[in-house]
């Protein structure tokens, strides 16, 4: 991938000075965003590296050039230090200084003069050259994440555009977050650190990997349990007749996660995993930008339509703390999250793990696991905690309209 220019700079400027109103000025203004995120020459955005700090800078710079206000503890940013702890089994906890890992989050305010506050999130730190999380297997290689998540947080300051040009009744707070592939280490602190009374805060949205909307236009969206407000709301939202995929659980891998165990209403957008999740090949040119532009005016309709000086009500849901089974094995595949039929559908499948050795593919769709049946991702997990280390069983599998069946070795 080549590197940037400052052309990049040049041309927002120009464009910052402008009311982006129609689809394609967003769309450009994308693609300008994410090619600089996913440079080679951010080595990767990992937290406390050069490059994540690259990346907090054109993200204050371009908070600015949108007429954020700052919100952070040092003009746009909010720094904070993570001390590894020495066992695997203790929680890494951010604070605001100390030795260990640096990272920032990267914060801009609209003021609209309300007692309520909406924020939107998105992590903009990445893997680096690979290390743990990657799921690449070769030498350490920059791993760009253009949709991990480049895309969410281009997609963040798109919304701040358009919010800042609106009325509304809610002041709204832009967070890109740090240190979210490391254990939701930024969002974490901001919560437990903000500068807002917790109790102000209405709602939080939460935008991490939106890049790859599919051919059938399926976008996932998380969190709609959390209030009673969410399935109406995005079903009178949803005028591109979007594929909603919903799950109602507040607790999932990514910062909307950190406020709702602050007891906030939440929603996560996600557009679903794909072969270049978490490998170099995470790259800005297989971004679906058009999706995009659909992802982000659902966005832009939900808020407008909840835009009243009003808290919405926040409700618990059930949790995976006692409610996800615990497993002690795995198949080596990357579950479609996006599928909403019977069964658990295979979306990538790790080299050497049980499922490739077993002839498991992509698109295959597990519907029994030794004397289990699968309906669906929570009753795969259920079934694949009953394995042990050294276990052997049978998975039955669809493939097209054939039901296959193979020996599997845990």
């Amino acid at each position: 991938m080549k590197n940037i220019t400052t052309s990049i700079f040049f041309l927002l400027l120009i464009w910052s000075c402008t009311d982006f109103t129609t689809d394609r000025e967003i769309l450009e203004e994308l693609k300008l965003d994410i090619a600089y995120l996913a440079d080679d020459a951010l080595e990767g955005r990992a937290i406390g590296t050069e490059g994540e700090e690259k990346a907090a800078n054109y993200l204050a710079e371009r908070f600015k050039e949108i007429g954020l206000k700052p919100g952070g503890t040092e003009d746009y940013y909010q720094i904070f230090t993570v001390n590894k702890p020495a066992s695997p089994h203790e929680q890494a906890e951010p604070k605001a200084d100390g030795e260990g890992i640096t990272g920032r989050n990267v914060i801009g305010m609209i003021d609209n003069k309300s007692s309520k506050y909406i924020v939107i999130g998105a992590h903009y730190d990445h893997l680096g050259y690979g290390g743990e999380g990657s799921l690449y297997r070769g030498e350490p290689a920059i791993h760009n994440g253009a949709d991990d998540n480049a895309s969410g947080t281009a997609a963040l300051l798109q919304l701040a555009k358009i919010l800042q040009v609106k009325k509304s009744a809610y002041n709204f707070v832009f967070v890109a977050f740090s240190g979210e592939e490391n254990g939701l280490w930024g969002s974490n602190y901001y919560t437990k650190n903000t500068s807002l009374i917790l109790d102000s805060i209405n709602f939080m949205i939460n935008m991490d990997m939106v890049g790859r909307l599919n051919e059938e236009n399926t976008l996932a969206v998380n969190g709609v349990g959390t209030s009673p407000v969410w399935e109406e709301t995005l079903a009178e939202a949803n005028t591109d007749s979007l594929k909603l995929v919903t799950s109602a659980s507040g607790v999932g891998p990514s910062d909307h996660t950190s406020f709702y165990l602050q007891d906030m209403p939440v929603l996560h957008f996600f557009t679903g995993q794909h072969d270049d999740y978490h490998r170099p090949s995470d790259d800005a040119d297989k971004i679906n930008y058009e999706g995009m532009v659909k992802v982000i005016r659902l966005i832009e309709r939900v808020i407008d339509q909840l835009d009243e000086d009003e808290a919405i009500t926040f409700t618990k849901t059930q949790d995976s703390n006692e409610d996800t089974p615990r497993f002690s094995v795995s198949m080596g595949v990357v579950p479609d999250y996006l599928f909403d039929g019977k069964g658990m559908r295979i979306d990538g499948v790790t080299e050497g793990k049980p499922a490739q050795k077993a002839g498991l593919k992509k698109g295959d769709i597990v519907i029994k696991l030794g004397d289990s049946t699968v309906v669906d991702m929570m009753s795969y997990m259920r079934a694949l905690s009953s394995f042990n280390t050294g276990d052997q069983t049978v998975v039955e599998f669809k493939r097209g309209a054939e039901v296959k069946a193979s020996e599997v070795k845990f």
